[in-house]
């Protein structure tokens, strides 16, 4: 059923991964060059594809066992996605390289919490089709 909470949970997952993007930048250089997510192949494909995988999960709304492991798949590439930021903040020594980082690092985050609200539904769901299975 589309009407459900965790379809919303998992639009906006889809938007901030597929359209902030664009939006918020991820880094400033020192040379005051902006970079995004489009700007480097990796961040983009991860974010397109977290995005890709939220739009999937919203259509499976009829088997709630593979939507909810499609949200764990997500929160997982997201969780990767953060680790690279985190990788690319502490590897640079000093002002080298990035002199201002962007609030588009914080987007992985953004994007778990709403998938975690949406596996929270899913399982919610998932438990009220058990119980009212054990009634019959």
């Amino acid at each position: 059923m589309l009407q459900r909470i965790q379809t919303v949970y998992l639009l906006i997952a889809a938007i901030v991964s597929a359209g902030l993007i664009f939006v918020l930048h991820l880094w400033v250089t020192n040379e005051d060059v902006i970079i995004y997510a489009k700007d480097n192949l990796l961040y983009l494909g991860m974010f397109l594809g977290s995005a890709f995988i939220s739009l999937i999960t919203i259509f499976k709304y009829k088997n709630r066992k593979s939507q909810f492991m499609l949200g764990r798949l997500n929160i997982i590439l997201n969780f990767i996605l953060l680790g690279f930021f985190v990788y690319q903040s502490l590897n640079i020594s000093g002002e080298t390289a990035v002199s201002e980082k962007g609030i588009g690092m914080l987007l992985p985050i953004v994007s778990i919490v709403f998938l975690a609200l949406a596996n929270k539904a899913i399982k919610k769901d998932e438990d009220l089709v058990k119980s009212v299975d054990r009634l019959r």
